[in-house]
């Protein structure tokens, strides 16, 4: 069974890096070999670059398209080294019999949120900026860094799931805040068991005085934020995003940052990763800009390790992995 099987990480900066075990486990079932492209590579050079590969772990990106399973050799498994599948075409994968499965939404689900916090909190008591003043030995200067307060705010926040209602039982009750969520896809009864008020997005955008972006991307909600929004929202808000970067149009959050209608901006997301130096976010002192690792804790990537590992373990045997969702497939028993 194992010398059949080939399997690919794709694009994961620490699968098999800081737990060796994994990468023992996964070279029980056959070769392993890891793969780094560009996160715009098109479908059919995709597929020939992973041609007699039949598992993948995959991160954010590059994205398996309907092109690349066209043109994609024999593909058992895709298990996603994370909770989004937004960068692969569920269809397609059904059509040609791969199975799609993801992380447990709880293993992400403390890293992300303590995230959305940290970095929040960072840009509002200008944390790095006064850190960096120590460093240049200009301790004198630290009048210079007076922030702001989280506790007692009215808090918004957008996308109230898994990471979300984490997030929003920071605020209320870590910082007694009053926090409004919007999610349309949950009810009033839901989000009151975090201790948040159900409201729709322009009242959030109105009253909130912070906003911690946590909703999940898709066809529908693609840049969520833009100009009007921004113009609805309260002067000098701050914002934290630990979610996907196209949720916010980035002109649109530059011109609100030059505005001062933002007065902080967190953010572990972009719409095109990787981020460089010369990103536009990066010309404001007020902005806070993380590689995409809020879910870089020791904890969750064991957890998130361990599923991918055993998702190619299950797989192997013809049994479907949990948490699959894209479970058809004429590989299993």
């Amino acid at each position: 069974m194992g010398e059949k099987n080939k399997i690919a990480i794709v694009n994961s900066s620490s699968f098999g890096k800081i737990f060796p075990d994994h990468m023992e486990r996964l070279r029980q079932l056959g070769e392993v070999e890891r793969f780094h492209f560009d996160s715009e590579i098109d479908g059919k050079t995709l597929a020939k670059e992973l041609k007699g590969f039949n598992m993948i772990i995959a991160s954010i990106t590059p994205f398996f398209t309907k092109e690349f399973f066209e043109y994609k050799d024999e593909l058992k498994l895709i298990t996603r080294h994370g909770i989004g599948f937004n960068n692969i075409d569920l269809e397609a994968a059904r059509e040609h019999n791969t199975v799609v499965s993801i992380v447990p939404p709880l293993t992400e689900r403390d890293a992300v949120a303590e995230n959305n916090v940290t970095n929040l909190l960072n840009v509002m008591r200008q944390t790095n900026k006064a850190h960096q003043k120590v460093i240049k030995d200009k301790w004198e200067e630290r009048a210079n860094f007076i922030g702001h307060e989280i506790s007692g705010k009215t808090a918004g926040v957008i996308g109230v799931g898994n990471i979300g209602s984490r997030v929003a039982e920071i605020f209320y009750y870590g910082f007694r805040c009053e926090v409004l969520g919007y999610d349309p896809y949950k009810t009033k009864q839901d989000l009151a068991a975090f201790g948040v008020k159900k409201v729709e997005l322009n009242e959030l955008l109105e009253r909130a005085e912070i906003i911690s972006i946590c909703a999940s991307l898709n066809k529908d909600n693609y840049h969520m934020l833009s100009e009007k929004e921004f113009a609805r929202m309260k002067d000098h808000v701050y914002i934290s995003n630990t979610a996907r970067g196209a949720l916010i149009k980035e002109e649109a959050m530059v011109k609100a940052l030059q505005d001062g209608k933002v007065a902080g901006f967190a953010t572990d997301v972009l719409e095109d990763e990787p981020g460089r130096s010369d990103h536009p976010y990066l010309n404001f002192d007020n902005v806070i800009m993380t590689p995409h690792t809020s879910a870089y804790t020791m904890e969750c990537l064991r957890g998130m390790g361990d599923k991918c590992v055993t998702d190619c373990e299950m797989m192997a045997k013809g049994i479907l992995p949990n948490r699959s969702v894209q479970p058809v497939s004429c590989y299993l028993k």
